[in-house]
């Protein structure tokens, strides 16, 4: 019988174990084992059985049992003592305190998925893994962040697999009251809520959820409300599950309904309103049109309220190929946000010109989100050094006459939270033998060698074992799920061996990342799977986006390999990966792969958190890996650049592949010495610990964004809205009168002298620059001259500039301008002169797009 309402009871706790509910609803507990153990010992069975979520393993206690607890002074004792180390936690001033006034007061971090934990999943992959370390690491270091998404009511989809290997998803729904969640609510109880209109009069009407990040309020709105149409409740019903106009209305609800959730916040909590917005992804990039209508409302115009929008907000791009991009018809923002749906002050004419392609091999056609969120913040970056200068080739067009190494996109690489991703054994050991810094802080990773050989490796052994029994147990439900019985399922029990090189694979399957690589050569992979002396086993895992065809077929042709009987004690693939999965299997591995098609992963955290615990990286020199590989931290795979024949690439990086594990990752792992140790492979994981470890760590990334990005953004912020909005409005004003002459500025002519034709380091040359500036003044504009080697079709190549003064005016809006530069190096040498604008307001010379070269 089908009830006709669902609703959830909550657990009243007896007086004495009261804190134990702040304690599980603080997502803290998360990557602090102390409560996590605390809860365990509540009732070890159902906590394994509740899948180790405090708040579900106090309601599925009985009265009897928490009663028992209450009078045990002892528990109550420990109850009390967590519960004042959540607190002290939550007071301490942290690092973020000694940056002072400058730090901005709050910051808002946007993002459509955030992974904190398995308990919440509210996301599909690297990109919310991300957010959540973000908000973590910031929570550790008292960074003010408040995270802004959607609650979506089945998450992201549960993967199982089909007899024959086909992925299968399912949604099962989640009741936010038996989450870790607490509604927002009025002084009269009632629930808070925002809305969104949508064209037609109709409206989304969103409900806000708010998740306790340690310190940090992640705020998720939730469109499944009664007064909403059934399409409107729909908006939030899955996690990218839709398309064209779902997509569309998702991410409308993120960026202006999250706008609106934060002023709620601030409203009913006195949070002091954000002077910093981080928009992670260009899906919540309509925040920005949102705070332009608030400008306008407060009296600028639109121009002047784009540029206090630019100001104080800062955009990450993770995505390294056009085709990851949300592009929407221009008809479909015409339809959000024309005239019978406008934004007060936002004309929609406005809106087109922010997300238009209009640049060369853009479509007209399209909006495009990122184009969008980068003509909205003053400050971008991408996720490593590689996919900075990739993406400055991706948005060139949009600074033509910038050679691209100029283009204002910077790049911090992305890190992990080692609370999170570090095994409880691994953070033993190194307390032991180096210091309590080790993970939390990063300090003491220079001192890895003082930890005995035989630790590490009895360590590693511990780790392998746990993964080769959830391997187990994980690959036995996955059978039976495909339809297998019981009876025939014994081999499960010995599938690999807590003693055998384990390499991982896990992440989700679109085709660049090519799951199947390994599989160019069936032989010689089975050859290193079943080697007499030095076997390889492999534990992989991922899951293909629901319309991607193409991506669940290289996972069904993955495990049909794996279910060979030959070798499918060697080889698992273990459906439904998620970060619970994720806890024992990166710790597990003892090398991590990773064989994008180069320069396509963006970044790419699996290998960070291998490497936190010891594990080594067997990886393409792409994304994090490009940047920090030095030669004895793991292994670069070989690739096959300039070999445009896709196939032939693959096999060659293949090949390569399988020559790096026979006849290097194998021969090391197995070369034993007297004390049945790998002495060369143990050296191997401290010089990993050592050069990786500091650099990996989501603090450091998060102090990056704070020093880089956030406290720029937040001075340039409070400095355009001062005084009613007066540096706002200067700098509007300067900029459409710079645009509007550009077209009469020029370089005219440029002399020279100080060199002859045999030039010598040392020598300097004096130059000369006659510019014609128009209706334009000298302060204006910077005149520079480009210098430095040049390639044999004279395109200079790791330029530096030098600034010319201006030194004399003649009619008709020409200027002489004048300056040295000293001659530093041999080879070809070039230079040459430009005119670009400059003003105070300015993050960079590049930011209008405008320069007039000689």
């Amino acid at each position: 019988m089908r009830a006709i309402r669902r609703f959830t009871v909550r657990t009243v706790l007896p007086a004495p174990l009261a804190p134990l509910g702040e304690l599980a609803s603080n997502l803290r507990w998360s990557w602090h084992k102390p409560t996590r153990d605390l809860f365990e010992s509540m009732d070890p069975t159902a906590w394994v059985a509740v899948h180790r979520e405090p708040g579900a393993l106090l309601g599925a206690l009985s009265t009897d049992r928490l009663e028992a607890l209450a009078g045990d002074a002892t528990f109550v004792a420990r109850v009390q003592a967590a519960h004042a180390d959540l607190q002290a936690y939550l007071s301490r001033p942290g690092w973020y305190s000694s940056l002072g006034a400058v730090a901005p007061a709050a910051v808002a971090y946007f993002s459509m998925e955030f992974g904190i934990t398995g308990a919440l999943p509210q996301y599909s992959g690297g990109l919310g893994i991300l957010a959540g370390d973000h908000l973590k690491s910031a929570s550790d270091l008292s960074v003010p962040i408040v995270g802004v998404g959607l609650f979506y009511a089945t998450g992201y989809f549960k993967q199982s697999l089909s007899r024959d290997g086909w992925q299968q998803e399912t949604y099962p729904v989640l009741d936010p009251d038996g989450l870790p969640l607490a509604q927002l609510r009025e002084a009269d109880g009632t629930p808070a809520r925002v809305h969104v209109d949508l064209p037609g009069g109709r409206r989304i009407v969103a409900h806000v959820w708010k998740a306790q990040v340690g310190r940090v309020p992640l705020l998720l709105l939730d469109s499944d409300v009664e007064e909403n149409d059934e399409a409107a409740r729909s908006v939030t019903d899955r996690l990218y599950g839709g398309g064209g106009e779902h997509r569309l209305q998702q991410e409308l609800l993120c960026g202006v309904g999250g706008v609106r959730a934060l002023r709620l916040w601030s409203r009913l909590t006195g949070a002091p309103e954000p002077e910093v917005y981080h928009t992670n992804e260009g899906h919540a990039g309509f925040l920005g049109i949102e705070r332009i209508s608030e400008h306008v409302a407060r009296g600028l115009g639109f121009d002047e309220a784009l540029e206090a929008v630019r100001a104080a907000t800062v955009f990450t791009t993770h995505t390294p190929v056009p085709a990851g991009i949300d592009r929407f018809g221009r008809d479909q923002i015409e339809l959000y946000f024309g005239p019978d749906n406008a934004l007060p002050g936002v004309p929609v004419e406005r809106i087109l010109a922010l997300g238009a392609e209009s640049y060369e091999g853009g479509d007209p056609g399209v909006f495009n989100m990122a184009v969008m969120g980068l003509r909205l913040a003053q400050r971008a970056n991408g996720v490593s050094q590689l996919h900075g200068a990739v993406s400055r080739g991706m948005f060139d067009g949009l600074w033509p006459g910038f050679d691209a190494p100029e283009v204002p996109i910077s790049s911090i690489t992305n890190g992990v939270h080692a609370p999170t991703w570090v095994a409880p054994e691994v953070i033993t050991m190194g307390k032991q033998y180096i210091g309590a810094g080790l993970v939390g802080a990063g300090e003491g990773f220079e001192k890895v060698d003082q930890v005995p050989d035989e630790e590490i490796w009895r360590t590693r052994r511990v780790l392998r074992a746990r993964l080769v029994d959830d391997a187990r147990r994980r690959l036995k439900l996955s059978w039976l799920q495909r339809g297998a019985s019981e009876a025939e399922l014994s081999w499960t029990k010995d599938v690999l061996d807590p003693d055998v090189l384990t390499i991982g694979f896990a992440r989700r399957v679109p085709t660049y990342k090519r799951l199947t690589l390994m599989l160019r050569d069936p032989e010689r992979l089975k050859a290193l799977l079943l080697h007499p002396e030095r076997p390889v086993q492999l534990v992989i895992a991922g899951k293909s986006h629901p319309a991607d065809e193409t991506g669940k077929r290289l996972i069904q042709q993955m495990v049909r390999f794996a279910d060979d009987p030959a070798v499918r004690h060697r080889i698992v693939f273990l459906p439904n990966y998620d970060i619970t999965m994720a806890l024992s299997l990166y710790p597990g591995c003892d090398v991590w792969l990773n064989n994008p098609l180069r320069p396509f992963e963006a970044c790419g955290t699996s290998g960070m958190k291998a490497a936190l615990n010891g594990g080594l990286n067997l990886s393409i020199l792409d994304g994090w890996w490009d940047e920090w590989y030095d030669g004895g931290n793991g292994w670069a795979i070989p690739t096959a650049d300039g070999v445009d024949d896709a196939d032939h690439r693959d096999d060659l990086e293949a090949a390569a592949l399988y020559d790096l594990i026979e006849t290097s990752v194998a021969a090391r792992f197995y070369d034993r010495d007297e004390r049945g140790l790998p002495a060369r492979w143990l050296e191997m994981v401290r010089h990993t610990l050592a050069s990786l470890g500091p650099k990996v760590l989501a603090s450091r990334m998060v102090q990056d964004y704070v020093q880089q990005l956030y406290v720029p953004a937040a001075v340039a912020g409070r400095t355009a809205i001062a005084s009613s909005g007066a540096a706002a409005k200067d700098l509007a004003t300067w900029k459409n009168r710079i645009r509007s002459q550009w077209s009469t500025v020029r370089v005219d002519h440029v002399e020279s002298s100080g060199v002859g034709d045999s030039a010598q380091v040392g020598d300097v040359v004096h130059v000369r620059g006659f510019v014609t500036l128009g209706a334009l003044a000298p302060d204006d504009v910077e005149v520079q001259v480009v210098h430095g080697r040049v390639t044999e079709s004279d395109e200079i190549r790791s330029g530096a500039t030098v600034t010319l003064r201006h030194a004399e005016t003649f009619d008709d809006g020409r200027h002489r301008y004048e300056g040295e530069l000293t001659l530093r190096q041999t080879g070809p040498f070039g230079y040459t002169v430009r005119i670009l604008p400059q003003h105070a307001g300015l993050a960079t010379p590049a930011e209008l797009g405008l320069v007039a070269n000689a």
